[in-house]
């Protein structure tokens, strides 16, 4: 049997199935892998341009370096790799996904269960009211010179995402509630390096990992693909349409 159907049996013979994603999901839709040679971090220091300490202290220089990275992201669209996701979300074969990414792309795909452990660029707030806008508020005040941008009680915008030196969202420990009954994970994109979203695949009893490059947790996994994420996804949903489409007319068995 080969991976593609093998992944979908264990997702089929699963109780409960979670998607966790990483950068490498949205390759495909224009974003470079932060950390890689033609990435975002390739001229910055990203510790300092997108920590909270430079949003508060430095504003000027968050503005000129960390912003236009969320701006970027802001303007994507989903591949078919998210497309896939959120098909097997409405099919009811996979429960939610967690997401490392704030590039909202999970949201676009309509995917409806998402856990966005590093916040998203769809919405910002006031640090002082906690009042919330929509982000393209934040870009009309950044284009018309209001650094830092603030709330109508005198408050500093920002962004709703986790910056260097944020606590973790709701959002993660919501997702460690998910994670404490999925037997299978379906990991997509990510390295798995980055603390502490790379102790989740600890809670799954079955790993099936999508990833271009090699992770720590290969050695672990029921199935391991080095392929691109949009092309496994989309080969693995349609061989579960088939399924599906043979288990409703067996006369196509």
């Amino acid at each position: 049997m080969d991976k593609i159907k093998q992944a979908c049996q264990l997702i089929k013979n699963s109780s409960k199935v979670m998607a966790l994603t990483g950068a490498g999901i949205s390759t495909d839709s224009g974003i470079p892998d932060f950390r890689g040679k033609n990435g975002y971090y390739k001229d910055m220091d990203p510790v300092r341009s997108l920590s909270k300490d430079r949003l508060l202290n430095e504003p000027e220089k968050f503005y000129k370096e960390g912003y236009k990275i969320l701006l970027d992201l802001n303007s994507k669209k989903s591949n078919k790799g998210h497309l896939a996701l959120a098909k097997m979300e409405k099919m009811g074969l996979i429960k939610g996904i967690i997401t490392q990414n704030i590039d909202n792309l999970h949201y676009k795909a309509q995917s409806s269960n998402i856990y966005e452990v590093h916040g998203e660029t769809r919405g910002i707030h006031c640090m002082d009211c906690g009042k919330t806008y929509p982000f393209e508020l934040l870009k009309e005040k950044v284009d018309q010179g209001q650094i830092p941008p603030k709330c109508t009680c005198g408050g500093t915008l920002r962004p709703n995402v986790v910056m260097f030196g944020d606590m973790m969202p709701k959002d993660f420990e919501d997702a460690i509630d998910e994670m404490e009954d999925t037997d299978t994970l379906i990991v997509v994109g990510t390295s798995l390096t980055v603390s502490p979203v790379n102790m989740l695949p600890r809670y799954a009893d079955n790993l099936i990992i999508i990833n271009q490059s090699p992770t720590p947790y290969d050695h672990h996994a029921d199935i391991v693909f080095h392929e691109n994420s949009s092309e496994v996804l989309s080969k693995i949903l349609e061989e579960l349409e088939k399924n599906d489409l043979q288990w409703i007319c067996p006369s196509l068995r």
